[in-house]
């Protein structure tokens, strides 16, 4: 190991390339947390992406148990969308139902994120001119 270490002050001593001394080791450093920090940030985007679908999921089911319950009266609707919500891991904020349209609002938390979202359901308009049933 003497000479190893003898030989290359010997290479240093005659103006040979020795200017680096240990300097690509701290710019792998910094590239590595770099690219760590990079990738915890991809992480943390691709998490609140997934946290927002699941909210979007459990408020469209809610949103069609309580449209398929809104004929027996908004009291069973909005019941059966917590009931629905709730099997889908979220939580009912808000349950609204006008004829036969449900509204909520459903909540999903999802590691930090707690994405809330809206959905809509009912029968569909009817647009004039055209027949009331597609076959």
């Amino acid at each position: 190991m003497r000479r190893l270490g003898r030989a290359l002050l010997d290479r240093c001593a005659q103006g040979r390339s020795c200017a680096d001394r240990g300097s690509a080791t701290v710019w792998v450093a910094l590239t590595a947390a770099t690219m760590c920090a990079v990738f915890a940030a991809v992480l943390c985007l691709g998490q609140a992406v997934a946290a927002r679908h699941r909210a979007g999921g459990a408020a469209d089911l809610a949103a069609l148990a309580a449209a398929d319950r809104a004929l027996w009266g908004s009291p069973d609707a909005c019941a059966k969308a917590i009931e629905v919500a709730r099997a889908q891991g979220a939580e009912l904020v808000r349950c609204t139902v006008v004829g036969e349209i449900a509204d909520v609002r459903v909540r999903a938390r999802f590691g930090p994120y707690a994405p809330s979202v809206r959905a809509r359901a009912g029968p569909s308009p009817a647009v004039p001119g055209l027949p009331a049933a597609v076959p």
